[in-house]
């Protein structure tokens, strides 16, 4: 199941990332995860949105630099080796992971990754039985 995720280049100055959420916040936009990717001069926001398109038109319209790309979101056990075995299994079949981030909640963590390849990640998380976050419940974490 995909999502969509804004990704937002961001200046490395002071206020650029505070900028972002008023954006969002104003257009009654809520951030569900977010990641930061930096180096010294500028920086990647990867972000989950409850409305991407909006995120997208808004950002656009503040100047920002600001592109939607699919991922996949998936819940696992919040356990020790739980997320290696969902790695492990992706791995196998040749699938890169580009980039992830992730967030525990109790019991369970929530996963969200760029595969190299959307279409068979999809299907090896769906044969291993790994429960797949559906979009509007992504956006709405």
């Amino acid at each position: 199941m995909l999502a969509k995720q804004l990704s937002v280049f961001l200046e490395n100055k002071s206020g650029r990332l505070t900028e972002v959420t008023e954006v969002l916040g104003k257009a009654g936009i809520n951030l569900s995860a977010m990641s930061i990717a930096d180096n010294s001069d500028f920086g990647i926001l990867r972000c989950i949105v409850s409305d991407p398109e909006l995120g997208y038109k808004v950002l656009k319209e503040a100047h920002f630099t600001v592109k939607i790309t699919d991922v996949i979101g998936f819940t696992c056990p919040n356990t020790p080796g739980s997320l290696a075995v969902v790695l492990q299994c992706l791995s196998d079949a040749g699938v890169f992971i580009e980039y992830m981030y992730s967030f525990s909640n109790g019991d369970s963590a929530n996963v969200v990754i760029r595969p190299s390849d959307l279409s068979l990640c999809d299907n090896i998380l769906q044969s291993k039985k790994i429960d797949l976050l559906a979009a509007s419940d992504l956006y709405r974490l």
